[in-house]
């Protein structure tokens, strides 16, 4: 018997704002589309035409970030007197990607540059003691944070006391009691009046390399560059691809395809990618990974030098070096993701997966983001870093991990992060009630989750639905399924966190045949009214003891295309099936026949063979 993985969420039925309909229409967006975009925040005219627009249109000034006048000044005068500058980017993707766009736009501004990437281990997040005393050691005067800094009140003070100024960039939580830093560049600032708030610590390197560039000779070729990096790590930091995000990654994808630096094409080799086919996806799961290989298993160091190196024999080196952390990463996930599961499945199943082991600290992360996808709740994974636990937290469900470990500061040693993943460090003899407030934080954040849910009529968003979430962009019958359909969609690309790649149910379908395929998928060949649709449900070999042939299915799906022989074909890349009509959503729109409505209504059993039964 087969049952949906997930929970299907349709698109709501609702009328469109006519201003919408009718500013889509003279961008030659349809109805269709408009609705995906306004349910992606796009709500306004203005959000159609600047999605629509080319990238470079969707750059916002540089100028208008907090302190970047002071930032900008202070650069200036290290110029000036000839100052060197200790850049300090932290151990992941997203830091060090942002470290060297910094570390070549204050080169190529004229100044000494200093990398700094602490380790993960010894060091952990945020500016460090012994990146401060470095500093100081080598004559520093200057020290310029990338994705970190926003929360290092002690640090910060124990530069200012060496007679170091610090400029802090990030885009992480400002606390009440900000840092006495010279600059604190962060969109999320409370007085901030930055039109755009989703950038990444890359984004706001990217930002500042604009900032200090402006009027180069070069600048164009730069940031060309910079851009690949900030697309990087803002797709690595799992920033909403929406808004100016999306136009860094448009000029990034096109640089990357064009001509890629000669480290990420030391990657891409070793990814088996060709540049010109790079997007957001393989970024997202080949280039990402093997960059935060480097700090989880290894000295985030390597990848920031793979990333800064102009020669491609040095990135051929390092390239492989990172291959070889990314397939000890792998294979120390896997073993941590057992015993996590195993610990777990003798604890209660709460509101929060919380769960404390002994496992290495770069790989907690990774943990947590994986339990927080498979059990569709918020997930903290701590282990033991000498006398303190370090904890990494994933968010599911829209909880805000950043909030609410600023509501556990009082059993924190620190924590910072953002809405969608947060890290911290506790005293041992903290960590139960630490899991208790936040259990009791994520089962409050449900339950009013869920009351806002059944106030606006979505089903199955009942407090005891555990199943993660699909957000269906567009639901019909199978034979409305066609090429305009796939072409229309394709132009949400580059898709990502925010701007999903859409997910269309198809409904009506009859399975013909299914079978396993190599690594635990499944193929599946789905009839309709004329003709059939191959599928492929990648990681899905439940599928085929669940289906039979004549089975009548609906298919929550990727549409792909597929050229074989020189004929074009839509694919359909699965991601959940279900009994025919069993989602009332479904049921209307096919106009399911009574009994197999009456059978939904009992559930999915009885359901999936009353399909079985119609298609014969």
């Amino acid at each position: 018997m087969i049952e949906p993985t997930f929970r299907w969420r349709f698109p709501q039925r609702t009328s469109l704002p006519a201003e919408l309909v009718d500013a889509g229409a003279e961008l030659g967006l349809s109805a269709r589309l408009v609705r995906i975009l306004l349910e992606r925040g796009l709500r306004v005219p203005a959000d159609l035409v600047a999605f629509t627009a080319e990238p470079s249109a969707g750059l916002n000034d540089p100028g208008l970030l907090p302190d970047a006048d002071r930032f900008l000044e202070r650069c200036v005068r290290a110029r000036s007197a000839g100052e060197t500058v200790l850049v300090f980017g932290d151990f992941d993707a997203d830091g060090v990607t942002g470290l060297a766009i910094m570390a070549g736009a204050l080169r190529a501004f004229g100044l000494e540059v200093v990398p700094y990437v602490p380790s993960r281990l010894e060091e952990g997040h945020g500016l460090s003691l012994r990146a401060v005393a470095a500093a100081r050691e080598r004559g520093v005067q200057l020290i310029v944070t990338v994705d970190c800094g926003s929360t290092s009140n002690a640090e910060i003070a124990a530069a200012v006391e060496a007679g170091i100024d610090v400029l802090v960039t990030d885009h992480h939580r400002v606390p009440p009691d900000p840092p006495a830093a010279a600059a604190l560049v962060n969109p999320h600032r409370p007085d901030s009046a930055y039109p755009d708030r989703r950038l990444a610590g890359s984004g706001v390197a990217f930002k500042l390399a604009e900032l200090l560039l402006a009027g180069h000779v070069a600048a164009p070729q730069l940031l060309a560059g910079f851009a690949q990096l900030a697309t990087i790590g803002t797709v690595a930091d799992v920033a909403p691809i929406l808004g100016e995000n999306r136009a860094i990654a448009r000029l990034g994808l096109a640089s990357i395809r064009g001509a890629p630096r000669p480290g990420l094409e030391a990657l891409l080799a070793r990814a088996s990618i060709l540049a010109a086919n790079v997007d957001l996806e393989s970024v997202a799961f080949s280039i990402a990974p093997r960059l935060n290989a480097a700090g989880r298993v290894g000295e985030a160091m390597e990848a920031a030098r793979l990333l800064m190196t102009d020669d491609p024999a040095e990135a051929t080196e390092l390239a492989a070096a990172l291959e070889t952390a990314n397939d000890t990463r792998r294979d120390l996930t896997k073993e941590a993701m057992i015993e996590a599961e195993t610990i777990l499945a003798a604890t209660p199943d709460d509101a929060a997966t919380v769960v404390l082991g002994s496992w290495p600290v770069g790989v907690i992360g990774l943990v947590a983001g994986r339990l927080a996808e498979t059990r569709g709740r918020p997930a903290v994974v701590g282990t033991m870093v000498g006398e303190v636990i370090r904890g990494s937290s994933r968010s599911a469900a829209g909880f805000d991990l950043a909030a609410a470990l600023e509501a556990c500061d009082d059993l924190l040693i620190r924590h910072g992060g953002h809405p969608g993943a947060a890290g911290f460090e506790c005293d041992p003899g903290h960590w139960v009630p630490l899991k208790e407030r936040l259990v009791l934080l994520a089962a409050a954040a449900l339950a009013r989750s869920a009351a806002a849910a059944a106030a606006e009529g979505i089903p199955g968003a009942a407090e005891h639905d555990r199943r993660p979430e699909l957000r269906i962009d567009v639901a019909l019958p199978a034979a409305e399924v066609d090429y305009p359909l796939l072409r229309e969609l394709a132009s949400l690309a580059p898709t990502g966190p925010g701007n999903p790649e859409p997910l269309v149910a198809v409904l009506g379908l009859t399975v013909s045949r299914i079978r396993s395929a190599t690594g635990g998928h499944a193929q599946l060949t789905l009839r309709r009214e004329r003709d059939v649709l191959d599928g492929i449900a990648f990681g899905r070999a439940d599928l085929v003891d669940g289906l039979q042939e004549g089975d009548r299915v609906d298919v929550v799906a990727r549409l792909a295309s597929r050229t074989f022989g020189g004929y074009e074909s839509i694919q359909l890349e699965v991601r959940d099936v279900a009994a025919s009509g069993i989602h009332p959503e479904a049921a209307g729109i096919l106009g399911i026949a009574p009994i197999l409505a009456a059978d939904a209504a009992r559930g999915p059993e009885p359901a999936l063979q009353a399909a079985r039964t119609s298609a014969l």
